[in-house]
């Protein structure tokens, strides 16, 4: 994320034709760049990461097939987009998209309205996205899963979730602003089911999940609270078994 934030704020040092976001043809020129180039710059930090060499990016792939393929193909070896994969990708991508005046959606909008170019204003999203209470929903469901670990130990959890005395919290349930069952939840329980499914994983968390769930909807505490799964329940399953 240190680099991405980098990086994005870095491109206003070359695209000086779309830097007043005043102007709406500079802001649009800006969104689209900014759009084809985050892919991009994201595998780069990752290929980089583990010290394999950068792949380009192909015309003849789709947005996040093409993401795939940066991440996980080398120069040396044939590698095939996986459909499956590419479709999770893709729901992934627009099931997180910006929902409602969440915490980097602000940000950027305050860094817009003081005049700073389009690119600074995303590198400063990223930055808020970069926190852990925010962009970290997703990998805090899955560390909570793997804690839990068990379909047997689940009683105890949520016995713990409901004690107001206890520092246990169930991460990936509640949304501010669906107050009934997250829509996109339930995409996201079937894109990973085909995810596992395809790549022959038998995963014990999504056991786990899917019982905590059943648990979660049936519950009078949980029902009372409105604590319902969203989104990030299911997505840190489905990106861990991507190898994401």
């Amino acid at each position: 994320m240190a680099v991405m934030c980098g990086i994005t704020g870095a491109l206003a040092a070359f695209y000086h034709d779309s830097l007043d976001v005043n102007n709406p043809r500079h802001r649009e020129i800006a969104a689209f760049r900014l759009l084809s180039k985050m892919p991009t710059m994201a595998a780069m930090c990752y290929k980089y990461s583990i010290g394999q060499p950068f792949v380009y990016p192909r015309n003849d792939l789709s947005y996040a097939g093409n993401f795939l393929n940066m991440m996980f193909s080398t120069p040396c070896e044939p590698y095939e987009v996986n459909p499956i994969l590419e479709r999770a990708m893709d729901r992934i991508l627009i099931l997180h998209a910006d929902h409602e005046q969440n915490a980097s959606t602000s940000t950027v909008r305050t860094a817009g309205s003081s005049g700073a170019n389009p690119f600074a204003c995303i590198a400063a999203g990223i930055a808020s996205l970069w926190g852990p209470a925010h962009g970290g929903a997703n990998e805090a469901a899955l560390k909570m899963l793997e804690e839990i670990s068990s379909v047997k130990h689940i009683p105890e959890f949520v016995r713990r979730a409901k004690d107001k005395n206890d520092s246990f919290r169930l991460m990936g349930f509640g949304h501010r602003v669906y107050k009934n069952y997250d829509p996109r939840a339930t995409v996201m329980r079937e894109t990973c089911h085909e995810v596992l499914k395809e790549l022959g994983t038998k995963d014990d968390l999504l056991e786990v999940a899917m019982e905590l769930e059943n648990i979660a909807l049936n519950d009078p505490y949980f029902i009372e609270k409105k604590l319902y799964p969203n989104v990030d329940f299911y997505s840190g399953i489905i990106l861990k078994a991507m190898g994401i």
